[in-house]
């Protein structure tokens, strides 16, 4: 089983991206929305993986096609693995619905923040209170960044290759704690948000870095305000 992949970037797709390891050997890795959006200027740099190997059945499961998922960080994958356990939600759809990195779909699940689950790709109303029963007790362990992720959450999702040429955040902050009343803070500004016409994907994505980069920020006011601050820089 293929659990890491590391190699050049050199071509990325809607759901898919093509890594060349040595040896010239080059494999399609499928990817999480977020992800794609994540790695859509790492063309022709080293990047690392940590990826699933199943198998996809084709033509109503008559034959199999191996498939290869991969992830920025080892929560992410750990947390895909989780979100394929919800009945109705395959591999593929999994990837699709992963327009937000797994701590912001962990809190919306913990929130039972349905509004938030519906924004993401193929994720309806039913679907949406199907995860919320079925993972809402398991999700506890993935609210917080990955320690990979937290640098890029606090650079405004942006990656930087270092001298080993490998994908790394760009900073090292200390694991940020979530409590109850900054989820219930983070919904009720999106709701805010989306009323004066912003996507909900996107305005959580900049919400996250927001409050990454400004902890003393703790009013949906302050949100708001700082949130049209960035935008408009």
């Amino acid at each position: 089983m293929i659990a890491q992949i590391k190699g050049k970037l050199i071509g990325i797709d809607t759901g898919s991206a093509l890594l060349e390891i040595q040896g010239g050997f080059v494999y399609e890795v499928l990817l999480p929305t977020f992800v794609v959006n994540r790695l859509g200027g790492m063309i022709g740099r080293e990047v690392k993986l940590y990826t699933m190997h199943y198998l996809e059945g084709v033509g109503q499961g008559t034959s199999f096609v191996p498939r290869l998922a991969g992830f920025l960080t080892r929560q992410d994958k750990a947390f895909y693995e989780l979100f394929t356990s919800v009945k109705g939600i395959g591999n593929r759809k999994a990837l699709r619905a992963m327009a937000l990195a797994s701590h912001q779909i962990a809190g919306a699940i913990l929130d039972r923040d349905l509004a938030t689950l519906q924004s993401l790709p193929e994720i309806g109303k039913r679907t949406a209170e199907t995860i919320v029963v079925t993972l809402k007790d398991k999700v506890e362990s993935y609210i917080t960044p990955a320690r990979e992720e937290i640098g890029a959450v606090s650079a405004a999702n942006e990656m930087a290759v270092v001298d080993t040429g490998e994908l790394v955040s760009t900073d090292a902050h200390p694991e940020q704690e979530k409590t109850s009343g900054r989820g219930t803070l983070v919904r009720d500004a999106l709701d805010v948000l989306v009323e004066l016409g912003e996507n909900r994907i996107s305005a959580m994505e900049r919400i996250d870095a927001l409050l990454a980069d400004e902890s003393e920020i703790d009013t949906v006011d302050q949100v708001v305000a700082s949130y049209y601050r960035a935008t408009a820089r």
